[in-house]
């Protein structure tokens, strides 16, 4: 269920059990968004990006972004401006994967980069320099390296999903994966050799 119906039926839910009504919508600055949907609308790809950065994978990410938002409705105000908003929502997503680390790996995991994960929450879109190195290395890998790692991080795909476009079982684009990423790490550090073919 997305975000955004997920937070309609919280709040009725909330209405229902005698909670405090909905706030009237009132005219605020132009530095402030207008009701929940607008917030929900204008971050929810910020922090699905910073999700999948850390945990790699689509459904966690998914899972965690819904966690940041329903973690963040009660107490944040809409009246808030943007970047309180978003300052908000960052310092959220961080507890929620802390959270999420402590639950799957059995420790807490607090410390982020946090200017790095700043821009990249900040940035309407992915930088341009960065999109044409990752192609330049992705077109000197073989082919098959180059798909998975396409299917994988680009499409978003799962790994059940990448092994059936590419005719493999899991294990096997397991493995793939593996060493495309191992070649693509050698070929982002500079020119090496004895690559893997």
């Amino acid at each position: 269920m997305p975000v955004a119906q997920r937070f309609r039926r919280r709040r009725a839910e909330r209405e229902d059990e005698g909670g405090t009504p909905p706030a009237r919508l009132h005219v605020v600055g132009a530095d402030a968004y207008p009701d929940w949907e607008a917030v929900y609308r204008d971050n929810v790809d910020r922090v699905f990006r910073l999700m999948f950065s850390k945990v790699g994978n689509r459904p966690d990410a998914e899972d965690l972004t819904t966690e940041v938002f329903l973690t963040a409705l009660r107490p944040l105000r809409v009246s808030a401006s943007v970047g309180e908003v978003r300052a908000y929502l960052l310092a959220t997503a961080r507890t929620v994967l802390a959270g999420h680390w402590r639950r799957t790996l059995g420790r807490e995991i607090t410390t982020l980069d946090e200017e790095r994960d700043i821009a990249a929450f900040e940035a309407d879109v992915p930088d341009p320099g960065t999109l044409a190195r990752a192609e330049a290395i992705l077109a000197q890998l073989p082919e098959r390296y180059g798909r998975i790692l396409r299917l994988r991080f680009l499409q978003a795909c799962s790994l059940k999903e990448a092994a059936a476009e590419l005719g493999t079982t899991v294990g096997n684009a397991k493995v793939l994966q593996h060493r495309a990423l191992r070649q693509a790490a050698q070929l982002a550090e500079g020119p090496a050799e004895g690559m893997e073919t």
